[in-house]
């Protein structure tokens, strides 16, 4: 969902000590500021109070299977990569209420509202995420189709980018074309520099709503040197992007590839425990189930997220139509990355690297799109 975009954009610097500002803005707004924040061993998003809530000193370590957060010796507030969160929970939530009826005497009541929706800040938005946040406007919002629960989060939500400084080895997302700079589709933009002497964030405004707020914040306009170091704090993040995906004639490899024994070798890998599609920040699948209470007085209708990777996703009538997990591994790859853009005119995936990171035994996408490919090469 677009906003009306700033037709002057602005650039201002604002002092990193002075970070605290920009969340009384907001919260003056009436904005409940959601971000990155610490929590169990990860980097997490959850609504935040101050700038105290984020994980400054913090950066993280990313592998196949593997993550894991360190101390990073700096006091920069954003020099990690995305976690195990995305902000897809926020405006389409895990488990959601459709309605509920009550017993009111010979009949039924019903009632289709869950209360007034917060009013949000996503702060620490990446570029990727960014990117995915469209895709699910493309698959939720557009194509003849919208969905209510949505359409009314996304409306509401103001977007600030943080620009990714520190990609992880499993990330990709200068292959897919959605980073590391966000370039559009934002309200506000921040970067980080933190040069030895001075810490401090260039914002850059992306709509009227975030115009509106750094002429609020009052900050000095920021110098040529400033924009500078922030750039070339982002395109030194492009060159160390941890991994690389070609997707030159990937869809139609893909389409070729569509009885590979390779997706039974993958398919004795994978223990179909869904962490792909449930770290995945466009992966959009759900079910409903109809619930009631012991008297049968209240029932109720409630929509959760589903994986393509469980059984019953593809039941139908005598069993599963992709009963072998190679099957469903490969109904997952092959929709992410080729039927995806016969759909939707997209790829599914913007090379964040959760899937990689989260996946217990190390399955790692961008290798067995390259393998399909390769195989395709050699026919």
């Amino acid at each position: 969902m677009s906003k009306k975009k700033d037709a002057s954009p602005q650039t201002v610097t604002l002092p990193s000590n002075d970070l605290s500002r920009l969340f009384q803005v907001l919260q003056s707004r009436g904005y409940t500021i959601l971000g990155p924040t610490v929590r169990d061993g990860a980097i997490v998003y959850d609504e935040l109070d101050s700038p105290d809530d984020l994980p400054r000193g913090w950066t993280d370590e990313q592998e196949k299977g593997r993550y894991r957060l360190k101390k990073s010796g700096y006091g920069t507030y954003f020099s990690f990569a995305v976690g195990p969160h995305s902000w897809k929970q926020y405006l389409y939530p895990p488990r959601v209420r459709l309605w509920q009826m009550h017993k009111n005497g010979t009949g039924f009541e019903l009632n289709a509202q869950n209360g007034p929706l917060k009013k949000y800040a996503f702060l620490g938005v990446r570029s990727c995420e960014l990117h995915a946040i469209e895709i699910l406007d493309r698959v939720l919002l557009q194509n003849g189709f919208e969905d209510p629960t949505y359409k009314a989060r996304r409306k509401e939500a103001l977007i600030i980018v943080v620009q990714c400084t520190a990609p992880a080895s499993t990330c990709f997302c200068a292959s897919m074309q959605t980073g590391p700079k966000a370039e559009r589709g934002f309200d506000l933009a921040m970067t980080e520099v933190a040069d030895g002497e001075r810490h401090y964030f260039v914002l850059q405004s992306g709509s009227d709503a975030g115009r509106e707020i750094v002429q609020e914040l009052a900050c000095a306009a920021a110098t040529a040197e400033e924009i500078a170091a922030a750039e070339q704090a982002v395109k030194a993040a492009a060159e160390r992007m941890g991994r690389t995906l070609d997707t030159h004639g990937l869809q139609a490899a893909l389409y070729a590839n569509r009885e590979h024994p390779h997706w039974r070798e993958v398919g004795e890998r994978c223990l179909n425990c869904t962490n792909c599609t449930q770290v995945c920040p466009t992966c959009f699948c759900t079910t409903v189930e109809d619930i009631t209470d012991l008297t049968g007085a209240t029932a109720e209708r409630w929509r959760r997220w589903d994986s393509c990777f469980t059984m019953e996703f593809s039941y139908l009538h005598g069993g599963s139509v992709r009963s072998s997990a190679g099957a469903r591994y490969r109904q997952w790859l092959t929709h992410k990355l080729a039927s995806w853009v016969d759909q939707f005119g997209a790829f599914g995936c913007v090379g964040c690297g959760r899937c990689i990171a989260w996946c217990p035994v190390g399955i790692d996408i961008t290798e067995e799109a390259r393998i399909m490919c390769a195989e395709t090469v050699n026919q």
